[in-house]
């Protein structure tokens, strides 16, 4: 487990996964890239989360608020050892409370001392403004506006604004 102030981090675990498709199913979660279609589909995810971080692909970790699992945070690495995409829900209901900037300031220690990474990057939908925030909160700066990047399933290719943070030794 993970502290701050605000939240607690830990490793997600497989009972997580009734929560977390329930926050997937709200229809105000219009920009999240992740599509579950059963509760089954999320067990699923979540057994695999032990091998990705023994292959350190991914390190994926609940928010805890109060006492109550309100959202996740999580570290990719995919093509460079060195570099890290932060990725992050919050239950709706938690919005606009500063949870999702203090679970990305704890997911940022473990980046630089656990992980060794100097480069973290945040993606965001153009319109999701409580995201972007976040990244600006978090001192990430807007570098680029990426032209049809994200596919969303739907067969149309969204944008997206990338935010990135360097870590100095």
């Amino acid at each position: 487990m993970i502290k701050s102030p605000k939240v607690t981090l830990r490793y997600q675990q497989i009972k997580d996964a009734k929560r977390f498709f329930k926050i997937f199913q709200s229809p105000n979660f219009t920009y999240f890239n992740v599509r579950v279609k059963t509760v089954e589909e999320e067990r699923e995810f979540l057994r695999k989360n032990k091998e990705k971080r023994k292959n350190n692909s991914e390190h994926n970790f609940s928010i805890i608020y109060k006492k109550k699992l309100v959202g996740a945070v999580g570290i990719s690495i995919q093509r460079r050892s060195y570099i890290g995409e932060i990725g992050y829900f919050i239950d709706e209901k938690y919005w606009r409370k500063g949870i999702a900037t203090a679970a990305v300031k704890l997911v940022e220690e473990i980046a630089l001392k656990k992980l060794k990474i100097r480069r973290l990057e945040i993606y965001c939908h153009p319109k999701n403004v409580g995201s972007r925030k976040v990244a600006e909160k978090s001192g990430y700066k807007k570098q680029a506006i990426l032209k049809k990047y994200y596919d969303r399933g739907n067969g149309n290719l969204e944008n997206s604004v990338l935010y990135a943070k360097i870590i100095d030794n």
